[in-house]
């Protein structure tokens, strides 16, 4: 409830303090401007970056890992991404620490920290004559004892060994 007034309250009310208070410093002109420059680098930065963060996502999943750190990343683009393009500036410098690889790794790390004190993992893996199963209040997966790869080309007949192709 505390998130959402300050995110729904606080936050447009510092915004407009802190828009009049730079409108004050250098005019109102160029308070103006330079909102409106901040949206769109804020939009070209949260594209360039979401595009890396896409292409690692990609590796990922062709390393065979599971892209935890890479979708977590994405999150916080996006988000930085509306962040940029909310006007204040409040705003662009929270979107500009998630949009910035070094601050992201930062901000990764202390969210993870957060979550992982928060988190209660209930329930339990039970393992059975075949390993470990699915957790003890579902019933327990198929297991599949196999794995087939490879890769197929055409022979020409002058390929074969003598006597054809079972010999």
């Amino acid at each position: 409830m505390a998130f959402f007034l300050l995110l729904f309250i606080v936050l447009p009310i510092a915004e407009i303090y802190v828009i009049v208070k730079v409108g004050e410093a250098i005019g109102i002109l160029p308070t103006l401007a330079l909102l409106v420059i901040d949206g769109f680098v804020g939009a070209a930065l949260s594209r360039s970056q979401g595009a890396a963060a896409w292409l690692r996502f990609n590796q990922a999943l062709a390393e065979g890992r599971v892209p935890t750190r890479e979708v977590f990343d994405g999150a916080m683009i996006i988000t930085g991404g509306a962040f940029l393009l909310a006007p204040g500036f409040i705003t662009d410098a929270i979107g500009l620490c998630l949009l910035l690889p070094p601050t992201r790794a930062l901000l990764r790390g202390l969210i993870m920290r957060v979550a992982k004190r928060r988190v209660t993992v209930i329930g339990g893996f039970r393992t059975g004559p075949s390993g470990p199963r699915a957790p003890t209040d579902f019933p327990p997966r198929a297991r599949r004892d196999y794995d087939y790869e490879g890769a197929a080309r055409e022979v020409e007949d002058s390929e074969l060994p003598p006597g054809g192709p079972d010999a």
